[in-house]
């Protein structure tokens, strides 16, 4: 009788122990679950944080704008502009755009002399802006004789596809300053043109003797 016992204890023991061991598997997602309130949490306050921000700088753009402080407040629109609210990012890109065009046009309304129209035409072209041109226009009536400003020139009105008045500019900026031809042979800007005629033979015209 005392074996038989021993047997049930056995037998009773081995069933308690496999029933923790099922049960385990269903602990274990509660760990991953805890974590994601907390990364939510975090981002609920960084979100508000960057919001405001978004809008301080928007608004202190705006006070900006209308005391026609277009440099400043191009800078806190364009800061405006990589906030998480979609319409004040739109409405700080349009404002940008508004700014400059102010800059622009207070810009030109101040050029006066030759050499004040070349320099804004050339900070343009070193935009590839095809505004450049106009400019550089005008300093060459200013100026005619001007070889940087004819060189200047061409290289605006090459980008514009006007290759045929960008060749007569390139010739007599040559003319007039032989330097300029070994310029124009390690410029990026006449790179595509340079092997192509008739800037090909302007600009490396000991070639013919070839």
């Amino acid at each position: 009788m005392a074996e038989k016992k021993k047997t049930t204890a056995a037998k009773t023991t081995d069933r308690r122990m496999t029933k923790p061991q099922a049960s385990k598997p269903l602990k274990a997602p509660e760990p991953v679950r805890a974590t994601v309130p907390t990364r939510t949490g975090a981002a609920a306050v960084t979100q508000p944080n960057n919001t405001a921000k978004q809008l301080s700088n928007f608004e202190a753009a705006i006070k900006l704008f209308h005391a026609r402080n277009f440099k400043d407040a191009k800078e806190l629109f364009e800061r405006a502009a990589e906030g998480p609210e979609r319409d004040v990012s739109n409405r700080a890109r349009m404002h940008t755009t508004m700014c400059e065009r102010r800059l622009q046009q207070t810009v030109v309304v101040n050029l006066r002399s030759a050499e004040e129209y070349y320099n804004y035409g050339v900070a343009l072209l070193n935009t590839k802006s095809l505004e450049a041109r106009g400019h550089l226009e005008k300093a060459l009536q200013m100026s005619p004789g001007a070889d940087h400003i004819l060189y200047a020139l061409a290289i605006a009105q090459a980008l514009s596809g006007d290759t045929a008045s960008a060749y007569e500019n390139l010739k007599r900026s040559i003319e007039l300053e032989p330097r300029n031809r070994i310029m124009a042979r390690q410029d990026a800007d006449f790179g595509h043109f340079a092997s192509q005629p008739p800037f090909d033979a302007l600009l490396y015209p000991e070639k013919k003797s070839w």
